[in-house]
Formats: C-alpha cells, sequence, structure tokens
C-alpha cells in the first residue's frame, strides 16, 4: 500500500487533512492550530512532499522523521503533523478492518464521560447555560470561565478585589444551581498571575471545582508548579503544549493533575498514547483537549477508549449565545458521531476512527478565517481574552 495523495483541506472554520492511497483506503486527521490555520495548510504540504508514494502503515517511522526534521517546530507545523498522524492512524484501522483503539491495546471503556462548554457573557448567562446542560443529562460543565466572555470590543480594566469577588461569585451561583451532583471544571485561559491564581484558588475550594485549567500562561512549569503546590484546586494544563516532553518537565514537577494534551498539535495520536503513558506514570490523569470538530474528537475517543487513567472528555455543542450551530461541533459538516447520552458518548466502534469526511464537505462549507485581535485594556495594552 503507498500513499498517493495528502491534501490539506480548509473548511468551514476547520484544517481536515486527507490521505489517500492506492488501495482506496482513505485517512482524516485535523489541525489544531487555531488560528493560524493557513500555516499549518502548507506544512501539510510540504509534509506531503515526503509522504507521498511511501507506505502508511509504518506510523512510528514516519511520525519520528516529521519531528525530527531539522527539528524546527510551532502550533503550525505540529498541527500538520498531527492531523496528518491521526489520518495514518484511520488508514491503518480501516485496512485491517478494526477500530484504532484495537491497535492501541483494545478497549477498557465502552462509553466516556463528557463535560459540554458553559460560558457566558454574563453571570446570569453562566448559570442559566449550567442549568440547561444539567436538564439535558450533562453530568459535569466545563470551559466555565469565572472571568466571563465578554468579547474583544469593551476596553478592559478591574480591581483585583473587584476581580476576584465577581470570578467567586460566578462559580458559586453556579454550584448552587447545578447541586453536588455535578461537577465544575473552571477554565481560566492564562488570565492570572502565579499570586493571583492561588487567591482565586482558595477562594473557590469552598465549591469542589473539579480542576482549574490554565490559571496562567503555560510557558513555565517551574511557575505553574508553584500554583499547583500551593492551590488546594487540583490543576490541569497541556493544551498548548508541542511535545511530550513538555508534558514530562511539568509532570516531573508536580505542577499538574489532569494534563490536557491536544492531539491535533502535540503529535496526534501516536504522541496522546505516549503522554497518557507519561502522566500514568506520574499518578495524573488525562483531559484530552478538544475545542475543533468532531474528526478530533472521534480521535480523542480513541485514546480514551484505551487508556487506563482516563478522566473525562471535553466535547463542544453548540451555544446560541455565542451563533454556533447545535449539536456536537462541525456535526453539521461530518455526522456520524453519537450524540451523548446522560452525559455519556459511545465510543464508536467502526473501522479507524469510525467517521467519515462528506465528499462534498469542502464545496458546502467554505473556509472561514480568524482573524487576529486581542482585547484592548483601558491603559492602552493587551489582555488575554
Amino acid at each position: 500500500m503507498k500513499i498517493t495523495k495528502v491534501d490539506p483541506l480548509l473548511i468551514d472554520r476547520f484544517l481536515f487533512v486527507r490521505v489517500e492511497t492506492d488501495k482506496g483506503h482513505t485517512g482524516i486527521g485535523e489541525s489544531g492550530a487555531w488560528g493560524h490555520l493557513e500555516a499549518s495548510a502548507e506544512s501539510v504540504r510540504k509534509f506531503a512532499e515526503y509522504l507521498v508514494g511511501k507506505d502508511p502503515r509504518p506510523i512510528e517511522h514516519h511520525w519520528n522523521v516529521m519531528q525530527r526534521f531539522q527539528h524546527f517546530s510551532g502550533a503550525a507545523i505540529n498541527g500538520a503533523l498531527s492531523a496528518i498522524d491521526v489520518a495514518l492512524w484511520d488508514i491503518k484501522g480501516k485496512s485491517l478492518g478494526v477500530p484504532v483503539y484495537e491497535l492501541l491495546g483494545g478497549a477498557m471503556r465502552h462509553k466516556v464521560r463528557v463535560y459540554a462548554h458553559c460560558k457566558g457573557k454574563t453571570a446570569d448567562k453562566v448559570v442559566a447555560r449550567a442549568k440547561l446542560l444539567v436538564s439535558q443529562g450533562f453530568t459535569a460543565v466545563g470551559y466555565l470561565n469565572p472571568f466571563l466572555e465578554e468579547g474583544l470590543d469593551p476596553t478592559w480594566f478591574k480591581s483585583h478585589a473587584s476581580r476576584m469577588h465577581e470570578a467567586v461569585d460566578v462559580v458559586r451561583r453556579v454550584r448552587e444551581a447545578v447541586g453536588p451532583d455535578i461537577d465544575i471544571c473552571i477554565e481560566m485561559h492564562n488570565r492570572m498571575r502565579p499570586g493571583e491564581a492561588v487567591t482565586l484558588a482558595r477562594a473557590l475550594e469552598p465549591y469542589f471545582p473539579m480542576y482549574m485549567e490554565d490559571p496562567i500562561r503555560p510557558q513555565s512549569p517551574d511557575a505553574m508548579a508553584w500554583v499547583a503546590d500551593h492551590s488546594p484546586v487540583p490543576i490541569a494544563t497541556g493544551e498548548r503544549f508541542l511535545n511530550l516532553h513538555q508534558f514530562q518537565t511539568l509532570l516531573a514537577r508536580r505542577g499538574v493533575e489532569y494534563v490536557r494534551p491536544c492531539i491535533s498539535v502535540c503529535g496526534g495520536i501516536t504522541a496522546g498514547k505516549k503522554i497518557a503513558a507519561l502522566a500514568e506514570a506520574h499518578d495524573a490523569q488525562v483531559i484530552y483537549h478538544n475545542p475543533l470538530s468532531v474528526i478530533n474528537l472521534a480521535a480523542c475517543l480513541q485514546l480514551d477508549a484505551c487508556i487506563p487513567n482516563f478522566a473525562i472528555q471535553e466535547a463542544v455543542y453548540g451555544d446560541p449565545e455565542f451563533n454556533e450551530p447545535p449539536g456536537l461541533r462541525g456535526a453539521h459538516v461530518v455526522p456520524g458521531l453519537p450524540d451523548h447520552e446522560d452525559g455519556f458518548i459511545r465510543i464508536p466502534n467502526g473501522p479507524g476512527l469510525g467517521i467519515e469526511l462528506p465528499p462534498d464537505a469542502e464545496k458546502r462549507f467554505p473556509k472561514k478565517s480568524m482573524a487576529i485581535a486581542m482585547r484592548p485594556h483601558v491603559d492602552g495594552s493587551v489582555v488575554e481574552e
């Protein structure tokens, strides 16, 4: 079997990669270089020069070549590599007539618990969204940003005290609305400095968040480890990491309780399995990051099926407040992935990923670009949003 074609497909707001072979098996993957998908598409074309004409089955070999060639990396390059890796696993599963998880050691579970995004522009809307998700059967709500999703337009300023009080009040109101049987997964999006993160974590302790994700910028493992050491709330991080060595460094410092590999940028299914093993050796659990389409979710589910230290899976369900189509993100482009039942999604057991990209998707859903922008601070600088 030989690879005949490797195509980057900018469809809707997503970048998919389709790998074709001379035996009729086609694999699909997705790049997670969110905001830089055009650059990632060019990296796919560069990797295609190497891949076309080669056997798709020695995945570890191809993964090492793409990772180690000239040793330069970055989100755009690693997003391309990751999408290709997932597509190669998809081809291998299809060629053997088995789901990918069978190639990774077999299934430990047949369904996975998921959390849905609970975000809003005001505290009232966050609470209303949480109530809605619970009424739909979810047992966990996530992406819950106590600093809210106010958008990029209004200039920003808040005092430290008001910021902390308002954030704590959002979490308190959500906890009172959903009760003790629902897990709350806090998302900070790197909006704090280390001292602020510890202050907020201590104030949130009475409301028992499952974890606090990305409280500070992820570049410094020492800073994140300091926060983890002083926080009563478990720390989750890793969605912006590009390789397994970054996870190893943070795990060695006890800087994370829940690792968050984004398999669409950290190296695909190949890296996702290795990172899970690293986490297992450090008594940490895995929550694969998925802000993307159902193709990336399908790949995450294959890993969720077979790792012993799975915690929960991120699944994005459209929110009308943010002009998102209903249902799983990307399901309007790529149908076929099962919906949740009582907060759990059944793992597809078809060959490969168990999902297919419709052949006319590129025509029906033109590319949507993401503009570069940041929220202005009242003093003229910029802030994380």
